[in-house]
């Protein structure tokens, strides 16, 4: 397969249909490629009791608000991807599927996109693959002793795989709180929880509409001028879910310090003390999944794409939506994804117009 488009998107999540949505309101030629053979992104892959943060209301892209799921205040994952499903249909994006991008050359006037299905050219390109695929694992000592399962979050789905077991859960952000709680709430599991410093949990009653103000405030701040508001991190490490709130209040949810090393049969923390432990889940964060990206030779410090907005400070032909607040406040999330793929869409159409 080949194909010729004036903008390429690279991923089909939710950054992907965001700046589709945005590109195809100003009537650009474009095409979507999407590693994965259904809609939904990485909400497809995520863990049985996983749930948003904010109401559906307050977690809808641009042009179509998520519809409540019933019984539900806060919606699960898979009514996410039934949302992200009708989402494309709704607006007839031209998603193919599966593509897998390789690499982003540079070609004269366009950008060359090389795949597992053929060569497209483009005047412009989105990369929008997000970071579930390229999970962060720590340099921790012993880690290739250990003799037990090591995984990361993206391989969690539920307790009752580790029933019976002592389960160490690694992690003081929101993925390793839920998952620490899915754990403790479930007959059989012994778990232990660390993290590197005490959890700091946000108020009871603060969720992703707060997250989200306080991401904008801080981009705003900085775009001015003015003192650093410290944006969500200032608020917390973990957002109190219900069921997150409920092992916690009832006592199940404790952090131990980190420990500093494997074992073959567990962990051992600074002062000698030991803990047995048949798994490990490493809740450990992503990095900004770019490879596609080296040909162009953007890279700067932390791995990251220097960039003005969403454009590549390197190559105004290339743009990066939903990495995280340096591509944007809340990029990362559904319902921050939706303005700086607008600005981006605007951008793009003043390039291709010149």
């Amino acid at each position: 397969m080949t194909g010729q488009t004036d903008v390429l998107v690279i991923g089909g999540g939710q950054a992907g249909l965001a700046i589709g949505y945005h590109l195809r309101r100003r009537r650009l030629d474009l095409a979507i490629l999407d590693a994965q053979d259904a809609p939904g992104g990485a909400w497809r892959h995520t863990w049985d009791s996983l749930h948003l943060f904010s109401p559906a209301a307050y977690s809808s892209l641009p042009g179509r608000l998520m519809p409540t799921q019933p019984g539900r205040e806060y919606p699960d994952a898979g009514h996410v991807v039934e949302y992200l499903n009708d989402y494309e249909q709704r607006y007839e994006l031209p998603i193919h599927r599966p593509v897998r991008v390789r690499r982003v050359h540079r070609d004269g006037d366009r950008l060359r996109v090389e795949t597992d299905k053929g060569i497209w050219s483009a005047r412009a390109v989105v990369s929008a693959t997000g970071t579930w695929w390229r999970p962060f694992l720590p340099a921790t000592p012993g880690r290739h002793v250990f003799a037990g399962r090591q995984l990361h979050t993206t391989c969690y789905r539920r307790p009752s795989d580790f029933a019976g077991q002592r389960v160490v859960v690694v992690g003081g952000g929101n993925s390793g709180a839920q998952i620490a709680a899915d754990l403790a709430t479930h007959d059989g599991v012994d778990l232990t929880w660390v993290t590197r410093r005490p959890p700091r949990f946000l108020a009871d009653d603060i969720d992703g509409r707060a997250l989200f103000d306080a991401a904008t405030a801080r981009r705003r701040a900085l775009d001015e001028g003015r003192t650093d508001t410290g944006g969500v991190t200032s608020l917390g490490d973990i957002v109190a879910v219900p069921p997150v709130r409920g092992a916690r209040d009832t006592g199940l949810l404790k952090a131990s310090p980190m420990f500093t090393r494997l074992t073959a049969g567990g962990i051992e923390w600074a002062d000698g003390t030991r803990a047995a432990a048949d798994a490990v889940i490493w809740c450990t964060g992503f990095r900004p999944a770019l490879s596609h990206l080296a040909p162009l030779g953007l890279r700067g410090s932390r791995g990251h794409i220097p960039t003005h907005g969403t454009r590549a400070t390197g190559e105004p032909r290339l743009h990066l939506l939903g990495y995280g607040d340096w591509t944007g406040p809340a990029s990362a999330t559904l319902i921050g994804v939706g303005r700086p793929a607008r600005d981006a869409a605007a951008e793009i159409a003043g390039l291709l117009s010149r």
